[in-house]
Order: structure tokens, then C-alpha cells, then sequence
């Protein structure tokens, strides 16, 4: 027999989307609370940076927008899409490129909204303050209305549900290096949070750490105006500081050792630049400050636990759980993969182990990760053969994905991940594929890397014969 409960959804950007439409379609009463005055969440650009660059000022008025203006997806229009619900270029638009600016992702995301009905179960303006357990199955929300968010403010207001989904992101709480001698550095610092445009660094030497997207992205946007651009990652080589190949003004350098009251900042590497800016592109933390579980669910800046399957805490199971907590995955189908399980958990439809037998899983797949990443830091990394091997369990009762035979019109990119398999042999995974068409993908694809044979079927859902020996991260 089935529930119809009711369910509160924290958040209408990708994941509350994705959340909304899969518990409504289960049955559910389902309401949506968003503090800003329009869907998107992190795709949500503004010029608005906060107060306080570095964002480490606790009483700073928060910017929730992490996005620059020439932010481009790292994945293809294909992959950025709802399984149902394609990301296509529209006729008639001006960049119709393979990888979409945020504008686009944005207009997509509204057209998604208001396609699927959703609108109308979405209290904008609205910021959750506290969530707490009132019992077995039983949420109090405390809400209040934001200071022009549609209205003046408002006293709280408090209702009951019989489950909550958090879906409020990870970009919002920045994390920052520690740098030696930086008190008594005169230079300005800064989180990539707070970065917006490049003309602020005009002539300027700026410093960045980090080597991920945004890093990556942030300087090559200003290095068209700033003077010198450095970046200082871990992943660096040791030795001579390197060019940039495509860019006579960025140098890559390892970390920086100290900074010094003249404005110099010296590298591991022995090197040292007269540095005006340093800019942290060094990511967030997980961030819930309304949550209230009386110590069953633990958050820190790396790791939100014990998480099922990143997405339902066991003690608490199945009225509380999260979205979009995972990384290095592509994130708006797995966004529907958990918003479909947890919508027929909560229906009755679909069954959760017990809760020892959540804690058990939860404690192997920690083992098992401590042996390839960095623990606790890459607690929410998917191991995707791992992850993905289950979710092809729940493919029958989730009704997402089908095996089906016949010819898929894909495309790869292969490359050497660098890491070891328990079992010694060279790991080639770091794959993504995607469809040309699509909704026309209807194959599945076979071959063999090493000793491992895959059967691959729509973006990266996999399974691995022999997946206790071989990994593959993405």
C-alpha cells in the first residue's frame, strides 16, 4: 500500500525542481520554500557580491550567487539535461554551442519549472529558519518571509510535514586557504565566490589557489587585463615555476609558503611575485544552519553523515533526506535519480534496507574510498562503478532506465586517471559519454578497458563485471 504524505522541498533550484515533480508525481502534497524571488538556485546570476570578499565575516549579508558572468557548464548541453526533459539548443538563439552559458541553463531550468507545473507549489520569497523532529515521521518548519523578497518581513511561521528534502546546494559558504604571514600581508584577499567580472584587475598581479573549474576559468578570464596572473596548486609540479602555454601572463606554481608585509608571496617552488590580489578558488562547505537533528546528522565543511547513498541519514530515514550533496558527477540526472528514490521510499513503493544495514553499507563504502581518496575530504565523491551499480538496481522501481538492446549513437573521452586498482593494474577510466540525440539512445555499448567489461547506457550509467578490483571517478 502506498502514502501520500506531506512533504517540504528547501530549495527551488535544480535539485528542489527535480524533487518537486518526482514527489508530486508519486502522490505527494509538496511544498517548495525559496528565499529568492525567482527558480534556479546557484544558476541564478547576480552582480551583487557580499560585503566581506574573503566571506569569512560571519555577520556579512550573504550573497547566494556563486556565478561569474562568462560562466560556461563544463559539460555539454547533452549531459546537462533532465532525462525526460532534453536540454536542446532553442531556434532562433544567438549561442546555440555545445557547452551553454549560465543565462541559458537558467532559461532552461524555468522552462523545466513551468512545463512541469511546478510554479504553483513554490513559496518564493520564503526562507526556512529552523527544521526540527517532532516525532517519528513528524518535521516542524519554521519559516519567516525575506525583507523584499515580495513582501516586507514577517513573524515566523511554523507548519508540519511528515518529511523534508534538503536541496539547498553546496556553493553558498566558501572555504578558504591558510596562508602563513597573511595578517600582516597589505594585499587584497578574496573568495571566487565574491568574483563577478575581470576589470577590477585591471594591470594588476593577482594570485590564484585552486586548480578546479573555477580556477581554471577565473584566470584566463582576467588575464586578458591583468598584468600578471599566478596560480598556486597542489597538483603542481615541483621545480621551475611553469608558463601557461596559451597565456604569456599565468604561471602555475605549487603552494604558496608565506605571505610578507611588502606585498611578497613566496612559493614552494623557491619563486616569489609583488602580489596585489589573492583569490581563493578553493570551494565551499557544507552549510545547514537551519537543521536540527539533535546530533544524528553531523555536518562539517567536508562531509554531511551518515548519509545512505549520500542522500538518506538511517536513523532518520525516510523523512529527512538530501539532494545534490555528491561531486564530480553530472549532476542534474543523478538530481533525478535520488528525487525519484526518495519520492517512492516515501510512497511506500520502493523499500530501504534496514537502518544496521544502511550503517553497514555506509561503513564499507568509507573503507573502501579511504583506500583511493582523501577521507574525509572526498567523503561525497562518487565512486561511480560503486554508486551507479546500484542505482541500475533501482532502475525497476525508480522507472527511470531501461536495458535495452539494439544501436546508441554515443561519443567518449578516455583518459589515465593516474591511480591504482586494489588490484595493481593502471586505472584508465576518467570517461564521460553522452548522447548526440538525447532521447534516441536506446542501445547499450560494450567494451573492454583492461579486464573490465562495461555495459555502458546513458550518460555513465555503467556496471562492471569485475567492480571490486577496478574504479573509475568522474
Amino acid at each position: 500500500m502506498t502514502a501520500n504524505r506531506r512533504i517540504a522541498v528547501i530549495g527551488a533550484g535544480a535539485s528542489g525542481l527535480s524533487a518537486a515533480r518526482a514527489l508530486r508525481q508519486e502522490g505527494h502534497f509538496v511544498a517548495v520554500f525559496e528565499r529568492s524571488t525567482g527558480i534556479g538556485g546557484t544558476w541564478i546570476y547576480s552582480t551583487a557580491v557580499e560585503s566581506d570578499h574573503l566571506s569569512a565575516d560571519p555577520n556579512r549579508k550573504i550573497v547566494h550567487s556563486s556565478l561569474y558572468d562568462s560562466l560556461r557548464t563544463n559539460l555539454p548541453r547533452e549531459s546537462m539535461g533532465f532525462y525526460d526533459y532534453p536540454f536542446v539548443a532553442v531556434a532562433g538563439e544567438e549561442d546555440c554551442r555545445r557547452f551553454p552559458g549560465h543565462r541559458e541553463v537558467l532559461r532552461y531550468l524555468e522552462d523545466f519549472a513551468r512545463e512541469s507545473g511546478l510554479y504553483g507549489l513554490i513559496r518564493f520569497g520564503i526562507e526556512v529558519v529552523r527544521v526540527e523532529m517532532e516525532g517519528e515521521g513528524r518535521w516542524a518548519v519554521l519559516s519567516r518571509r525575506v525583507a523584499g523578497g515580495g513582501g516586507g518581513g514577517a513573524a515566523d511561521e511554523s507548519e508540519v510535514f511528515d518529511g523534508v528534502v534538503v536541496c539547498v546546494g553546496h556553493y553558498t559558504e566558501p572555504r578558504v586557504a591558510e596562508i602563513p604571514g597573511i595578517d600582516s600581508w597589505p594585499g587584497k584577499q578574496m573568495h571566487s565566490h565574491n568574483y563577478r567580472v575581470p576589470e577590477p584587475f585591471q594591470g594588476q598581479v593577482v594570485v590564484i589557489i585552486g586548480s578546479a573549474s573555477s580556477a581554471t576559468d577565473i584566470s584566463k578570464d582576467i588575464a586578458g587585463l591583468a598584468k600578471e596572473v599566478h596560480i598556486a596548486s597542489r597538483s603542481a609540479p615541483g621545480g621551475t615555476p611553469m608558463k601557461d602555454p596559451a597565456h604569456e601572463n599565468i604561471f602555475i606554481h605549487s603552494m604558496i609558503v608565506k605571505a610578507f608585509a611588502d606585498g611578497t608571496v613566496l612559493f614552494q617552488d623557491g619563486s616569489s611575485a609583488f602580489v596585489d590580489v589573492i583569490m581563493h578558488c578553493t570551494g565551499y562547505k557544507y552549510h545547514f544552519p537551519f537543521l536540527k537533528t539533535n546530533g544524528i546528522v553531523n555536518v562539517d565543511d567536508n562531509r554531511v553523515g551518515p548519509l545512505y547513498k549520500h542522500v538518506f541519514p538511517p536513523l532518520l530515514a525516510p523523512y529527512l533526506s538530501f539532494i545534490g550533496l555528491t561531486t564530480k558527477m553530472i549532476p542534474f540526472p543523478m538530481f533525478q535519480l535520488q528525487s525519484k528514490w526518495i519520492a517512492g521510499v516515501l510512497s511506500g513503493r520502493i523499500k530501504l534496507p534496514t537502518q544496521e544495514e544502511m550503517m553497514e553499507d555506509i561503513s564499507k563504502i568509507c573503507i573502501r574510498k579511504c583506500n583511493l581518496l582523501d577521507c574525509p575530504k572526498d567523503t561525497h565523491t562518487i565512486l561511480t562503478i560503486i554508486i551507479l551499480n546500484t542505482v541500475i538496481g533501482w532502475q525497476e522501481n525508480v522507472g527511470i532506465l531501461k536495458w535495452k538492446s539494439g544501436g546508441s549513437s554515443c561519443f567518449m573521452q578516455i583518459g589515465k586517471t593516474g591511480l591504482q586498482s586494489q588490484t595493481g593494474s593502471e586505472m584508465t577510466g576518467m570517461m564521460m559519454i553522452w548522447s548526440k540525440k538525447l532521447m534516441n539512445i536506446s542501445g547499450t555499448f560494450s567494451f573492454r578497458i583492461k579486464d573490465c567489461k562495461f555495459n555502458l547506457v546513458i550518460l555513465l550509467m555503467v556496471r562492471c563485471v569485475t567492480f571490486e578490483n577496478f574504479y573509475i571517478l568522474v
